[in-house]
């Protein structure tokens, strides 16, 4: 099954440009709301995109919150509490799936691999998969890209996430960090910097990366109702293209120029584990370097879901 309807690219597509959101700011730019998934070093063109004024350049200033949680991010977009979401693109299916009459869509992809890494409680040794089995594993909310993805790999692997393991899914995903800190599990999947985090303080090691693990996969996209997108087509189309610029920064930079640069929105994070994680996403090409959602992102994605049971029937 192709999900084309899905992906709306405003690279270049002159055509649908319509009216421009009638918020603006003191300084004539236009205000856009947008609510991001989580705070992770993942997002890094996002944040590069304010700190070095790009939104700005393209006539945009950029109000960004954080929701902790694909379904907090959906709940957002659909509610009207912000214009632009950062999520999974799978919440995009979800929705349509169920009838929306205004759906949610797709329109401007900023990573293209997974995110996340295992790690291990006490690994001693070299690491293989097959050490997973009976043991308990902190995963992700179910029917989310990282939990999906994640029982992907374990099955490429020879591992069924339900029977060889006990899988834990119920905790809240803000919380899942500090559940394995304070002893649940012996294996977590979690997202930069907080692997990296847990690493330094001794509290576990990075033993694989789902992202290599998974291939590339349309991970986390910029999502808006098809009102919003048809109303204020100008205005996707300068955020898109701030997008593209960013992530084309991103990727003629250093992993130490970006890591100064997104460094005040990760305050708490030492600024040589920001460095250390914005590489190792590098080296995996993490990082998309356009903002365009292809056919065989978005066939590896239904793969995926279909894997986890989660990809509706329409």
């Amino acid at each position: 099954m192709k999900i084309k309807w899905l992906v709306v690219l405003f690279l270049l597509v002159a055509s649908i440009l319509g009216a421009c959101s009638k918020d603006t700011t003191k300084n004539g730019n236009t205000k856009v709301r947008v609510a991001e998934v989580t705070r992770s070093l993942f997002y890094a063109p996002e944040y590069v995109a304010i700190s070095e004024g790009i939104f700005k350049k393209h006539g945009l200033d950029v109000e960004l919150t954080t929701t902790f949680g694909g379904d907090k991010t959906m709940t957002a977009v659909l509610s009207g509490g912000t214009d632009i979401g950062l999520v999974g693109p799978e919440t995009t299916i979800y929705v349509y799936s169920q009838g929306a009459n205004d759906p949610v869509k797709s329109f401007a992809q900023l990573t293209q691999t997974d995110g996340t890494f295992l790690v291990a409680r006490n690994q001693t040794g070299p690491f293989s998969w097959d050490q997973l089995k009976g043991k308990t594993f902190l995963g992700q909310r179910k029917g989310g890209m990282p939990q999906m993805v994640g029982e992907y790999v374990l099955s490429k692997h020879g591992i069924n996430p339900h029977k060889d393991l006990n899988l834990i899914q119920n905790i809240d995903f803000a919380n899942i960090a500090n559940a394995y800190a304070s002893g649940t599990g012996e294996y977590v999947q979690l997202f930069e910097p907080t692997a990296s985090i847990m690493e330094k303080e001794g509290k576990g090691k990075i033993v694989a990366s789902f992202g290599l693990e998974s291939g590339k996969v349309p991970y986390t996209a910029f999502i808006a109702k098809e009102s919003f997108l048809k109303k204020n087509a100008k205005t996707a189309q300068k955020f898109t293209d701030a997008i593209y610029e960013a992530q084309q920064w991103v990727d003629s930079h250093s992993a130490e120029e970006i890591a100064k640069s997104v460094a005040p929105f990760f305050k708490d994070t030492p600024l040589d584990i920001s460095i250390k994680v914005i590489d190792r996403y590098k080296s995996q090409n993490s990082y998309a370097t356009n903002p365009i959602l292809d056919e065989d992102e978005w066939n590896n994605l239904q793969t995926i879901m279909k894997n986890a049971g989660e990809l509706p029937k329409f």
